[in-house]
């Protein structure tokens, strides 16, 4: 039990939600862990929805384990998220340097920024919405612990802390998640090699038409029809299989290089192979490579159901 005077008041200060005030109308969505739509006002969770799925490798991992997709348990590991480290709060903690998977689309772009393959990632935030980082701990910071989100609402505090990394919040006064304006902004600034995660076959064909040069990572896929899943691989550089049954089929004749098993992700062109295979150079992790058609046909370890 710790004794440390600042540890206890950061404690008690996240159990409490001190120092924290929330302007009228504070509302964020996220479609998290099995697509489970979670409402979060005022630092609290007020609504979750039924999951999509009924088990998830990746969930059971977590520092707050998802064993059984319930309601319950699904809100129990965003209230953790909101204690450790303030999401959907005033008091958002936006830098870390700590994977969290090895292959991750922020993962991915951290060493993306690292290697100089990379100069600017396009992510949304919540508290600021669509960002544009140029700063490796502060894409992972931002998109290593945040998944699907759908709405949020603006905090002072998280864009004045984002814009001290050294990053840019693209709309302050709304905090939209707009991936295109992200990326157009990202180019305006400067920036030539930009990377984009979007959420859905929409959004990626819109970014791809307007900024044609931008890798595009594909992320949060459960759920998409046959159709959209072919969209998706023809346009994206990278694409995450999440539970998607019908991403991994689109894949498997067109990737290059799968990384992981479970929860897999697929470089569709050279340049998401590229940065994938820089990963792989950087981790310390041990690594077995083998060549074969993808993805491997035993879906054992996967989302259940794949959908």
């Amino acid at each position: 039990m710790t004794t440390d005077p600042f540890i206890l008041y950061s404690l008690a200060r996240n159990l409490f939600n001190m120092d924290e005030t929330y302007p009228p109308g504070d509302e964020h969505v996220v479609e998290a862990i099995g697509r489970t739509r979670v409402v979060i006002r005022g630092g609290r969770v007020v609504e979750v929805g039924e999951p999509v799925i009924g088990d998830c490798p990746l969930a059971r991992r977590f520092a707050v384990p998802v064993t059984s997709m319930e309601p319950g348990a699904i809100r129990a590991n965003m209230e953790a998220r909101i204690r450790s480290f303030g999401m959907c709060t005033p008091r958002r903690e936006v830098i870390s340097e700590t994977d969290f998977v090895l292959f991750g689309a922020s993962e991915l772009m951290m060493e993306g920024l690292r290697s100089g393959l990379l100069d600017a990632a396009v992510l949304a935030c919540d508290g600021a919405g669509t960002v544009v980082v140029y700063d490796p701990a502060l894409v992972q910071g931002i998109g290593g612990r945040m998944s699907g989100l759908v709405k949020t609402t603006p905090y002072s505090a998280v864009v004045e802390r984002i814009r001290g990394a050294g990053g840019a919040v693209v709309f302050p006064g709304t905090a939209a998640i707009d991936q295109v304006g992200g990326a157009r902004y990202a180019l305006k600034h400067g920036s030539e090699r930009i990377a984009v995660t979007v959420a859905g076959i929409g959004t990626a064909e819109d970014v791809r038409a307007a900024a044609p040069t931008a890798l595009i990572i594909a992320v949060h896929t459960t759920g998409l029809s046959r159709d959209e899943a072919e969209r998706l691989v023809a346009v994206a550089d990278i694409a995450t299989a999440c539970a998607s049954r019908t991403v991994r089929e689109a894949a498997r004749p067109k990737a290059l290089v799968q990384g992981g098993m479970g929860v897999p992700i697929f470089a569709m062109t050279p340049r998401g192979k590229a940065l994938v295979m820089a990963k792989l150079a950087a981790t310390t992790m041990p690594l077995l490579v083998k060549g074969g058609p993808l993805p491997p046909a035993d879906h054992h370890g996967c989302p259940d159901p794949l959908v």
